[in-house]
Parts: structure tokens; C-alpha cells; sequence
């Protein structure tokens, strides 16, 4: 059975996107939010986020300088997070 998660990154963010992609793979279903802060554009977090568009995996941010992930709000974001059945945050 399909698990919906949610991760949540802020500190460590290449570690929370490799597991991410790592989720995927048993394919449940991920969706990503970056919280408060810029993504790091090292060449690790680049290419995981690459690989995380590649396999559609919904990216959003509550900060607007991500202009590359869908924009909510935090309070949006709260919302949202009962729904899933695993909120992993890093």
C-alpha cells in the first residue's frame, strides 16, 4: 500500500534530498518542502533536486527566494501536513 510523506528540510538539505529520492523507491509517495531558508545551490543538492524533477516529485517552499518550488504559505503548509502518513523533517 501506497504511504503518503512528507519531508521537510531546512538544516541538513542534500542529506533530506537524498533520502527523498530514496523513498521514491519504494514507491510511495514524496512530497518535498524547503522551510524558511534558500536551497544551498552545491553540486550535491543540484543534483539531487534534478533528479527529484525528473521523477516529478512535487517541491514547495514557505520562502519566496526559491523561485524554482510552488510558493505556500507556512500556515498552508500546517494545513497540509495532517494528510500525510509520514512527515520526515531534517
Amino acid at each position: 500500500m501506497q504511504k503518503k510523506i512528507a519531508v521537510l528540510v531546512r538544516d541538513r538539505q542534500a542529506e533530506a534530498l537524498r533520502m527523498s529520492l530514496g523513498l521514491i523507491l519504494v514507491d510511495d509517495a514524496v512530497d518535498v518542502y524547503v522551510l524558511d531558508r534558500k536551497l544551498q545551490p552545491t553540486e550535491e543538492t543540484t543534483l539531487h533536486r534534478e533528479t527529484l524533477q525528473e521523477m516529478e516529485v512535487k517541491m514547495y517552499t514557505n520562502y519566496q527566494g526559491n523561485t524554482d518550488m510552488e510558493y505556500l504559505a507556512t500556515a498552508e503548509i500546517a494545513r497540509r501536513l495532517p494528510q500525510y502518513d509520514h512527515i520526515l523533517a531534517y
